[in-house]
């Protein structure tokens, strides 16, 4: 009653899996949230860089911070559609299905293998005749009988 070990609540396999889940998809959302910030920051900076600074006027393409903000703004749009729509599609019940669907091809692929081996290799029979199965399990040679 009065012990100093606590007592601890067990979870459960079930509210265990739901926990890592929405940790896993915080995380996902911190790093968009990091990569939107970086973004902004980056932008910002190649903006001040070039036109206000000069640098990078000797390039072949002019306004080049623009194209470089461009593909930065799909890889970003394409790391957005990862996280909010991919995850729909392909979160954790579409794993468990796919998981669940290669399970039953292991399955049927493994008895499959067992038929075949049962039906090629059949194992020798057991000898109905009293002397015959002592010949068999009787490691003495006969003679000693």
């Amino acid at each position: 009653m009065f012990s100093k070990a606590k007592k601890t609540e067990r979870i459960d396999a079930e509210q265990r899996e739901q926990y890592e889940y929405a940790r896993q998809r915080i995380k996902q959302k911190k790093n968009l949230m990091r990569h939107f910030i970086v973004f902004l920051v980056g932008s910002v900076l190649l903006i001040i860089i070039n036109p206000l600074l000069g640098y990078g006027n000797e390039f072949f393409i002019q306004d080049w911070f623009i194209w470089a903000i461009l593909i930065w703004t799909f890889i970003f749009l394409v790391h957005l559609f990862n996280v909010f729509v991919m995850s729909k599609f392909m979160g954790k019940e579409w794993e468990d299905r796919q998981l669940e669907k290669l399970k039953a091809r292991q399955a049927e692929r493994t008895a499959e293998l067992q038929n075949k081996v049962d039906t090629e290799l059949q194992l020798p029979t057991k000898p109905t005749d009293a002397t015959e199965r002592n010949e068999l399990n009787n490691p003495l040679p006969p003679d000693v009988q």
